[in-house]
């Protein structure tokens, strides 16, 4: 993964930060939990409505802590995909995320236009591959058997939110996701990790550096 420009850095590293929002499609607006697929684009459990809307935004986080928080807005186009076809794989990193979805419909969504802050940011900008994906599942799977102390203290030094079963479900060149009962805690990366064995090893940094 090439380094990014320091914008487009700090909008994806929002994005993956904040999984719950709003969806405006047309002008209705519902609540919406999304994930990121390994190539970059936006899973989420859809209403059979926002498929047919030619004009849909995401608004995340959905309540900002206060004014002067971040909030990123996508436009974004959807896409239908079944369940028990092609991408049903999507389907189940959702799951593994949020647990049951509110509908049976699925979409994978194509970022459009993005706005950060002061960027305007092309989507064609926003949409990368997870180059970690392939070490994902061996990274989460040691963690979880191993180490869930560790994932605990973490989400308790950085995030401070006590997560009494942590598992880690998402690891990415820009941190990592670890799932409590009723969220997912966002852990930030400073460099760009490189390697499952390098989200290992930076894991070990940060929770040495909590010392």
């Amino acid at each position: 993964m090439n380094t990014l420009p320091p914008d487009i850095r700090a909008a994806a590293a929002f994005l993956r930060g904040n999984l719950s929002g709003l969806i405006r499609f047309d002008t209705e607006y519902m609540p919406i939990r999304v994930v990121l697929a390994p190539d970059g684009r936006i899973v989420a459990s859809v209403m059979e409505s926002m498929l047919r809307s030619s004009d849909c935004a995401l608004h995340l986080p959905e309540e900002p802590e206060d004014q002067e928080q971040e909030v990123i807005q996508l436009m974004v186009s959807l896409e239908r995909f079944e369940e028990d076809g092609e991408y049903g794989h999507l389907a189940d990193r959702w799951r593994i995320y949020h647990g049951d979805p509110p509908d049976v419909r699925w979409a994978v969504m194509t970022i459009d236009f993005c706005k950060f802050g002061k960027f305007a940011i092309d989507g064609e900008t926003m949409v990368f591959p997870n180059l970690l994906s392939d070490d994902e599942a061996a990274v989460c799977r040691l963690m979880n058997q191993d180490r869930a102390a560790d994932l605990r203290a973490l989400a308790l030094r950085f995030r401070e939110i006590d997560i009494e079963e942590p598992r880690l479900v998402g690891v990415d060149p820009l941190g990592f996701d670890i799932r409590g009962q009723f969220d997912v805690v966002r852990i930030d990366s400073d460099r760009d990790l490189v390697s499952g064995e390098d989200a290992i090893a930076h894991m070990d940094e940060l929770l040495a550096s909590a010392d």
